[in-house]
């Protein structure tokens, strides 16, 4: 498959993938959100009108973790691994225009898909019965898909990325609120904390102490804290 065209079907999964049920809260700002998702879809071959043939949706169950989201620099990420020439060229950019250490967020993410099934009725009517169960039982953190069966993994990284949006304001303020942009030495507060806990972690050995080299390279305060961080071999 050309590069074109896979690109025009990803584009078609996009603009034909809708949120019938968004979960009812934010993320969390300060541990992990775990949502699970029903995401439906009509099967590959129901446009093929075989004799018989009766109305079918595929629902796919799975659960997202979302990490607590971090706070990060275009600094920060300019010191990642993984990046084209491109991507680094744009984190220039931004260091340019606002900074190398004005705050932003990252959020990671696990997909756990968890089965498939075949449902009887169209997809609008299952999605209907879905909501409605999920309304009567109050499952706040699940939401429901109605995606494209083939790629139905960009369907979700649309959920996913909709999810995203809707909840970095209200993170961001409630992470400005407590003081934890706030930059020292180009080092926003909520990443000093996080780079106290991977210390402590590694000092208690539930970290290995080469992710703790890594995190402190990134930010590029390894020479603040070279001595705690040598520290940790004393007495091994």
């Amino acid at each position: 498959m050309q590069d074109r065209e896979r690109d025009a079907r990803i584009e078609d999964a996009v603009r034909n993938t809708r949120v019938v049920r968004p979960p009812q809260q934010a993320l969390a700002t300060f541990g992990e959100t775990i949502i699970r998702y029903h995401l439906i879809s009509n099967p590959v071959y129901s446009d093929l009108n075989l004799p018989g043939q009766k109305d079918e949706t595929v629902v796919r169950d799975g659960v997202v973790r979302a990490e607590r989201p971090q706070v990060v620099t275009p600094y920060y990420l300019s010191r990642l691994e993984g990046f084209s020439e491109n991507a680094g060229r744009y984190l220039q950019y931004l260091m340019r225009e606002y900074g190398p250490s004005a705050p932003g967020l990252l959020y990671t993410y696990k997909n756990e898909p968890a089965g498939m099934s075949f449902v009887s009725g169209r997809a609008e009517e299952v999605a209907a019965r879905l909501m409605d169960s999920l309304d009567q039982e109050k499952r706040a953190l699940e939401a429901v898909i109605h995606g494209v069966d083939e790629l139905w993994d960009v369907s979700l990284m649309k959920f996913i990325f909709e999810l995203t949006n809707s909840s970095a304001r209200s993170n961001f303020n409630e992470l400005r609120s407590m003081g934890l942009l706030e930059s020292r030495g180009g080092l926003p507060e909520d990443a000093r904390r996080r780079i106290e806990w991977m210390l402590d972690q590694a000092r208690r050995g539930e970290l290995d102490p080469s992710a703790v080299h890594r995190e402190l390279e990134r930010w590029g305060v390894f020479d603040e804290y070279e001595d705690r961080f040598l520290g940790l071999f004393r007495g091994r």
